[in-house]
C-alpha cells in the first residue's frame, strides 16, 4: 500500500497542489504590477471539504439555516457584515488593477495554508509510522 491510496493524504496533496498553483498566479500578478491594462487573476476556490467527504466516505449532517438570524453550525463563523470587496477599486492611470497590498496578503495566506497542510501531512505520516511500528 502506498500513500497515494490513503484518502486523507490524497486530499492533503490535492490542497497543496492547489495552493502551489495559486501562489504561482499571485506571483505573476505581482510581477505584472506595472504592466499597462493588466488585470489580476486568481484561482477559483475549491471546496476541499467535499473532496475530503468523498475520499473518506463520511457524510457530515449539518442543520439548515433558514433565516439569517439563526446560529451557524459548530465550527463555522458567520460572515461579517462588511465583507471583503468584490473587485478592485484601485486602477492605475495605465489601466493596471493590481493592488500590491492585496496580492501580498493573498500570498501570505497561501503560504500559511501550505505550511498547515505540510504539518498535517507530516503528522499523518508520523501516525502511520507509529501504527506500523517504525
Amino acid at each position: 500500500m502506498t500513500t497515494q491510496n490513503i484518502g486523507i493524504l490524497k486530499a492533503l496533496t490535492a490542497k497543496m497542489d492547489y495552493l502551489d498553483q495559486r501562489q504561482r498566479v499571485i506571483s505573476q500578478n505581482i510581477a505584472n504590477a506595472d504592466t499597462p491594462d493588466y488585470k489580476p487573476n486568481d484561482l477559483k476556490p475549491v471546496d476541499f471539504s467535499s473532496l475530503l467527504k468523498t475520499e473518506t466516505g463520511r457524510i457530515v449532517v449539518r442543520p439548515q439555516a433558514t433565516h439569517p438570524d439563526h446560529m451557524p453550525p459548530p465550527g463555522e463563523v458567520r460572515p461579517p457584515k462588511n465583507g471583503p470587496q468584490d473587485g478592485t477599486y484601485e486602477v492605475a492611470p495605465a489601466g493596471n488593477a493590481v493592488v500590491l497590498e492585496e496580492q501580498l496578503i493573498a500570498s501570505n495566506q497561501t503560504v500559511m495554508d501550505y505550511n498547515l497542510m505540510t504539518n498535517l501531512y507530516q503528522k499523518n505520516v508520523a501516525m502511520f509510522r507509529t501504527v506500523i511500528g517504525r
